[in-house]
């Protein structure tokens, strides 16, 4: 039986960082995948896949850029699903080559099969025709999740679809129903919108995307109304059931009726662990199969880590990533700094939409003295000159020590512009930074020092007892 100082279970995002990092270390190191090839959800029907259908979406109808005006040029050009998929495809492939041979070069040994606990430091591998045993000093579970599906529903892939089905939709449907407006619904709703689908979005919730700054969720509201959604907010689904002409036909509990051609459930997500035998190691699950771990996403048994989307919440590629690096170096003895109140949100809707630091919300329920400063592309050249009129930076900062706290964005290259916001943040910067620091124009980044002016028209210059600090 060989043996490994570190056994990573899952080869998604998180997996790859913890088995990289040890790898690093020096370690013996294996990863084990119970998939045909590496990667994961992340890879293969999520993260990746997503997003590229978003850019393929955007290059192909124009959206970013429906602010120009220019004269003779149409943009009614029919598209099918083949004409975004085949960007996907090609996307994934060259990345699932640059993973293939990241493990190689680091000596990381790919084992194929089912992983499955016997004792908190052995994990059986089964495959269709075989059965081995491994040894390991240390665990990390990254088998990541799959989309809920309702227990009185079966989905047949084609009028009823979760997430995953997205990327076998034969055609681009005329109309489509999508149950649940959390991050993935929102942002498969406003894709499909922007294709010209006329989309009803459902969900009990009041608002879209509760946890964002209130007018930013408020403008993503207000932009996809724009495009067609029908919002049918308070609203549950009690049955749903396929018509004769293979049409999904949604009851909400209200009684209303909506009939449309696809209909995509985005109710959450479920950790991938009901294969794992995790009682022969001594640990439970969650209802949603969600493993809880400490602070260095080590769980309650020692020397066995969970880390990425297994463990909930934010359930970001990003995390997931740092979460695997830091689980392998708390493992092996080496300290690592975090800053998990500084790591950003990225949505990727149409229009994108960033996040660093707290909302307005939280810093007004917290009682903290707050300005805030914003920015509207419309004001910024390069608003003008990519034809994004309605995006808006938006930065919030302390009255007294005027410390930046937030930065909340939503437009073109919204989850590139937050980051240096997220530096400022990191190292303590002030409004004062960016009201005296110069930006190439036009760029987007501009919108810092606009929104920082705007803030600074609000408090004034700093007091003479607390200069600003000089900008190197």
């Amino acid at each position: 039986m060989e043996t490994y100082d570190l056994v990573v279970i899952g080869s998604g995002p998180a997996g790859q960082r913890a088995a990289i990092q040890a790898a690093k270390l020096e370690k013996k190191v294996a990863i084990i995948e119970r998939k045909t090839s590496v990667g994961g959800v992340c890879l293969h029907t999520g993260t990746i896949p997503s997003k590229t259908l978003r850019e393929a979406i955007l290059h192909l109808t124009r959206v970013q850029g429906r602010g120009l005006a220019i004269a003779g040029l149409s943009s009614a050009i029919p598209i099918t699903m083949a004409d975004v998929l085949v960007r996907c495809n090609s996307v994934i492939d060259r990345e699932l080559g640059i993973i293939r041979d990241q493990m190689l070069r680091n000596r990381v040994a790919l084992l194929a099969g089912t992983g499955r606990f016997v004792s908190p430091n052995r994990i059986e591998i089964q495959t269709e025709d075989r059965q081995s045993e491994v040894e390991a000093n240390k665990v990390i579970i990254a088998t990541g999740t799959t989309p809920n599906r309702p227990s009185n529903i079966d989905l047949d892939g084609k009028a009823l679809i979760d997430s995953d089905g997205i990327l076998h939709l034969g055609e681009i449907p005329r109309t489509m129903t999508v149950v649940g407006a959390g991050v993935i619904g929102s942002e498969y709703a406003s894709m499909f919108a922007s294709l010209g689908v006329e989309v009803t979005l459902v969900d009990k919730r009041n608002s879209l995307l509760g946890f964002l700054d209130r007018e930013i969720s408020d403008a993503l509201t207000y932009q996809m109304r724009n495009m067609g959604v029908t919002f049918r907010f308070g609203e549950s689904v009690q049955s749903v059931l396929i018509r004769d002409n293979g049409d999904a036909e949604a009851v909400l509990e209200s009684g209303k009726k909506i009939v449309s051609d696809v209909l995509l459930y985005s109710i959450g997500r479920t950790g991938n662990t009901q294969s794992l035998n995790l009682e022969a190691a001594g640990l439970q699950t969650d209802d949603r199969g969600r493993l809880t771990v400490d602070e260095h996403y080590e769980t309650s048994v020692p020397g066995i880590y969970a880390v990425g989307d297994v463990i909930g919440f934010p359930s970001l590629a990003s995390t997931s990533m740092y979460q695997g690096r830091h689980a392998a170096c708390h493992a092996f003895g080496i300290e690592i700094q975090a800053l998990p109140h500084l790591f950003p949100y990225g949505i990727y809707a149409i229009p994108e939409i960033s996040m660093v630091g707290r909302t307005e919300e939280e810093l007004t329920q917290d009682k903290v003295p707050y300005e805030f400063g914003v920015a509207r592309y419309r004001e910024i050249a390069r608003g003008a000159i990519l034809g994004d009129d309605s995006g808006l930076l938006k930065l919030l900062f302390h009255r007294e020590t005027r410390k930046i706290l937030g930065v909340h964005i939503i437009g073109t290259a919204a989850t590139e512009l937050v980051h240096i916001g997220q530096t400022a943040m990191a190292l303590g910067g002030t409004l004062d930074f960016f009201v005296q620091n110069v930006f190439n124009y036009p760029t987007f980044a501009e919108c810092y020092k606009v929104a920082a002016l705007d803030g600074y028209n609000k408090v004034g210059p700093a007091q003479a007892d607390e200069p600003p600090p000089p900008v190197p």
